[in-house]
């Protein structure tokens, strides 16, 4: 009897399914089902999770729908969803400037929050304000926190100045998760999964990866990370089509199309209990 077939690593490895289901743009005039409020979170969150994904990519926004780094709408927030989610999903909040906020204050909301996750953009903290040494206080203190931090990433300069930083010492060693975001916020973006091919070829360290991608081709690009061994994010916050072009019903959909390209490769699901543990988290 000829001997079992050995899986390539990444198959192996459980895919973890993020879901973006807002951002710090979209409107109800853009689809009747972004969530704008904690209760309208909470309640995508639960399907979502139910639907295959173990971790919330959570934006708040003001009472004018606007967006939000508020420290205790935040908490309020998170208070909600996980009375909804329980401990089963990882809530992961943004630190997104989005024109609105500097480099100071989202650091201050960070540090001030504590979040169990959090998405950071590379570029939006590495500011002249900043500084290498506030950049070494800020990550050795989600380090230290063992906050699992996703490290967002645009282009490939971007991701050689993570591994100059990491190279330094700048940023310690830890965990880091890193966000490849393939394309740009523009008016009828649409990604490819060649986009991902840059990013791979320059990426040299271990740090695990996931995409994000814009429009109906969203599915294409994380089906192309599954298959490289990376993680998916998918959601309303980058795209609002389903992979044959029509318009999502909801964040669920979304999420299930990242679940069966999963299950066509032969990579299981995380759970939140994977990603805490993979992560360090306590």
């Amino acid at each position: 009897m000829s001997a079992s077939p050995v899986l390539p690593s990444q198959w192996l490895d459980p895919l973890i399914v993020t879901v973006a289901p807002n951002g710090a743009y979209k409107q109800l005039s853009d689809h009747p089902a972004v969530p704008l409020t904690p209760t309208t979170l909470a309640t995508t969150a639960k399907a979502c999770l139910d639907a295959g994904a173990a971790m919330l990519h959570m934006h708040i926004r003001d009472a004018q729908g606007r967006h939000s780094l508020d420290v205790e709408g935040y908490r309020e927030a998170q208070r909600v969803v996980r009375q909804a989610v329980g401990d089963a999903m990882v809530i992961q909040i943004t630190s997104e400037a989005a024109g609105v906020y500097q480099a100071p204050a989202q650091i201050a909301m960070v540090e001030a929050l504590q979040p169990e996750a959090v998405s950071i953009g590379l570029r939006e903290v590495d500011k002249p304000e900043i500084g290498e040494p506030g950049l070494q206080r800020f990550f050795s203190g989600l380090a230290q926190r063992r906050t699992m931090a996703q490290v967002i990433l645009y282009d490939v300069p971007d991701l050689r100045r993570w591994q100059a930083l990491r190279a330094s010492g700048v940023v310690p060693e830890a965990p880091w998760f890193l966000l490849f975001v393939l394309g740009r916020y523009s008016a009828g973006q649409t990604s490819s999964p060649r986009d991902l091919l840059p990013f791979l070829a320059a990426h040299e360290g271990a740090e695990p990866w996931a995409v994000c991608a814009f429009g109906a081709a969203e599915n294409t690009c994380i089906t192309a990370a599954t298959l490289f061994g990376g993680h998916a994010r998918v959601g309303f916050e980058n795209n609002l089509l389903c992979k044959d072009g029509s318009v999502a019903p909801d964040n669920t959909a979304l999420v299930r199309q990242a679940v069966e390209a999963a299950a066509a490769l032969g990579r299981p699901l995380a759970t939140a209990a994977d990603i805490r543990q993979r992560f360090g988290a306590p």
